[in-house]
């Protein structure tokens, strides 16, 4: 028997879906690796960039725009290869009450959330810290492509603190603020963007391999794609420290725009203010300057804002879906 769709359908099948993702999420966390979708967008875009690789110029300043438009077009295939199944995934789900599609399409959901693993693995740094900072920096090595073996202790949790803020909005904020604007293709086309930049989007040479032009698409398709989640994100992070937090919103602007990228400074520095730390990356940037060391308290108060920064965004989206399904 076929369903039929409405607005309310919709609104119900999407409110229901973010609550099931997010507590699937914080109940069992990820996924086996070989029924994770994620991975699955890792492994196509790990080996179509061996393919463009073996084309692409070694030399950074060269100009490759051959390799460039190779790299567009591998990218738009994998992402057309994700975009159906969720598209049909999708369609399969909203045949049934609009309750069972929210369930359904919460567990297709989940795996592109990734909520209590980031919290997760930015707590497993600041335990190896208390070992030894030489464990501490061993195991941010698994969180940043940085060169970590001359971080202080101090640095070593402003990276993971970044690190938590930075993703927060990648694994989390941007990926609903996708599903909430079209539904679960929005939020896989999202994932698979992202998932490209953190692979192919390298300003230079990484590991051996220039990524200038060959990773130029991936970079750019996913700074268009967070623009706005990005600074959704820092939103969320000041309204989760309350009044305090929104007294800080000019100084938000300011201490974004210090970062090369266009979008992650903007939740770092949100993130960097409501602590009341200072944030660097040596020889990059200082986010919040007049900020004091960053403590170990302050990894478990990262945590608390990150949390409470998804709670307000889900609220916020489930008053939004409620009053379309009362037809406000």
């Amino acid at each position: 028997m076929t369903t039929e769709f409405t607005p309310q359908h919709w609104a119900g099948a999407v409110g229901v879906a973010l609550i099931v993702a997010l507590w699937v999420d914080r109940r069992w966390g990820e996924p086996r690796v070989k029924w994770h979708p994620v991975v699955w967008m890792g492994n196509f875009l790990g080996r179509a960039g061996d393919r463009v690789q073996r084309l692409a110029l070694q030399d950074p300043d060269a100009r490759d725009l051959r390799v460039f438009v190779l790299a567009a077009l591998m990218w738009f295939a994998g992402a057309a290869l994700f975009l159906i199944a969720a598209l049909l995934l999708q369609g399969v789900a909203l045949e049934l009450p609009w309750w069972a599609a929210g369930v359904l399409m919460g567990l297709l959901l989940k795996p592109v959330l990734a909520l209590a693993m980031l919290k997760s693995e930015v707590c497993a740094v600041e335990a190896a810290l208390a070992e030894s900072l030489e464990a501490g920096r061993e195991r941010l090595r698994w969180l940043v492509s940085r060169d970590v073996t001359q971080l202080t202790e101090v640095q070593v949790r402003e990276s993971a603190i970044e690190t938590l803020a930075e993703n927060l909005n990648d694994s989390v904020v941007a990926p609903i603020f996708w599903f909430l604007l079209l539904g679960l293709p929005g939020a896989v086309l999202y994932r698979f963007a992202n998932t490209a930049d953190a692979m192919w989007g390298y300003p230079g040479v990484y590991k051996g391999q220039n990524w200038a032009w060959a990773g130029k698409w991936a970079a750019r398709a996913d700074d268009v794609l967070s623009w706005v989640p990005a600074r959704i994100t820092a939103v969320l992070l000041l309204l989760a420290a309350g009044g305090r937090g929104w007294g800080l919103r000019r100084e938000l602007r300011a201490e974004a725009r210090k970062t090369p990228s266009p979008n992650s400074g903007w939740p770092m520095a949100a993130m960097a203010l409501v602590l009341g730390v200072a944030l660097r990356k040596p020889a990059v940037y200082v986010l919040n300057p007049e900020g004091r060391a960053a403590q170990a308290a302050d990894t478990g108060a990262a945590q608390v804002y990150a949390s409470k920064a998804v709670l307000a965004q889900v609220l916020i989206a489930l008053t939004a879906l409620l009053l379309i399904a009362i037809g406000v």
